[in-house]
């Protein structure tokens, strides 16, 4: 049963992560950065701090009484992440929903497994599976073999996106009933894969953001186990490291964004009378809120399941589904032949059989 919850509770963060962008696709007459940021101030300012309120009792005299070098590095790895999820976004922007995501997950997927194992070789801690481990166990060659999969899958989705650049180029534009072009107005390859590529480094440096913000989890898990002996571990307890590791990323994509307002004129979004701002401002809203959902659900999930790793598989698996299935929705892959569908498809499953596959690996452990 608590497995089941687990599965569950991934499903839903995993649902909220791939549909997040969504909504953004309902703002009207705003540029990217203006709808973007709007988003983000829900996503990194005003829904991580209401979650820790709802969930943590006193949750800011445990930010307050932590030491400054656990936030600054806390904040720190924020800020590095932050540049993984502003590039997120312009990878999806540019890629689409379907081909962004399995490219950028996917990469996270490889990197976030790595980068951690490679660091804890270096500084050894306690717990913590080192690059080491994998190379000399069986279970983590399985695991290495499932990233080996997740590379040629990425490879094959890449290949997709190629094939589909080549065919809208050489295709005649179709209205997209808002003035524009239909698939063509936004859907750049090269500068796509780009921001895939260092969004799916940087977006690893939220693990390490959360590893350096543990003291305060743990002090919220300790309070917690006071009031509540015998219950176990505390569901929510890292909701406190989440508001300053988001603190990082709300640094990063604001100063971005207002770089692009000042450079492109857009400041007169916000007050746009000729746009529907209260849709905008309502649909940017659901798009930040929806993101976060997805790491109040993953902390959720891996309580309940207890294995990390697997919990990390799990939650990617869904995240590559639902975003794969909003992209079939949304009519992203219309207008492209037969042939490049069915990489797009190949390379889809290919991602799923390598988390699969490393899930199978960490099981053996």
């Amino acid at each position: 049963m608590q497995a089941l919850l687990g599965v569950l509770f991934h499903f839903i963060g995993g649902f909220a992560s791939g549909s997040f962008y969504i909504p953004y696709k309902k703002v009207r007459d705003w540029s990217w950065e203006s709808y973007w940021i709007v988003g983000g101030l829900f996503s990194w300012l005003i829904v991580p701090p209401l979650a820790a309120y709802l969930t943590i009792p006193c949750f800011d005299c445990i930010i307050a009484d932590t030491d400054s070098t656990t936030l600054f590095y806390t904040y720190l790895f924020g800020v590095l992440w932050g540049i993984g999820g502003l590039t997120y976004g312009l990878g999806v922007r540019y890629l689409g929903v379907s081909l962004g995501s399995s490219i950028i997950l996917g990469l996270c997927m490889v990197l976030g497994s790595l980068i951690p194992s490679i660091y804890y070789d270096m500084f050894p801690k306690e717990g913590k599976d080192t690059f080491s481990q994998l190379v000399s166990t069986s279970w983590g060659q399985v695991v290495l073999a499932g990233l080996a999969v997740c590379v040629l899958g990425i490879w094959i989705c890449g290949r997709a996106g190629t094939l589909k650049e080549a065919e809208l180029c050489s295709a005649t534009p179709v209205s997209d009933g808002h003035g524009g072009t239909a698939a063509k107005t936004e859907y750049k390859f090269g500068l796509g894969i780009t921001v895939a590529i260092i969004s799916g480094l940087l977006s690893a440096c939220f693990n390490f953001g959360l590893e350096a913000g543990k003291p305060m989890a743990d002090v919220a898990n300790a309070l917690w186990k006071d009031a509540n002996p015998g219950q176990g571990e505390f569901l929510y307890q890292n909701n406190v490291t989440y508001v300053v590791v988001l603190w990082g990323g709300l640094t990063t994509n604001f100063i971005y964004c207002m770089f692009l307002n000042a450079r492109n004129k857009t400041f007169g979004d916000y007050t746009n009378k000729k746009a529907p701002l209260a849709k905008n401002y309502l649909f940017s809203a659901l798009a930040g809120t929806t993101w976060f959902l997805q790491f109040f659900f993953y902390g959720m999930g891996e309580s309940k399941m207890g294995n990390g790793p697997s919990s990390w598989i799990l939650h990617m698996a869904f995240i590559i589904l639902v975003a794969n299935a909003w992209g079939l929705a949304l009519k992203e892959w219309s207008g492209v032949s037969k042939k490049t569908k069915g990489t797009i498809i190949a390379g889809i499953i290919t991602i799923i059989l390598s988390v699969l596959l490393v899930g199978y690996g960490n099981s053996l452990k």
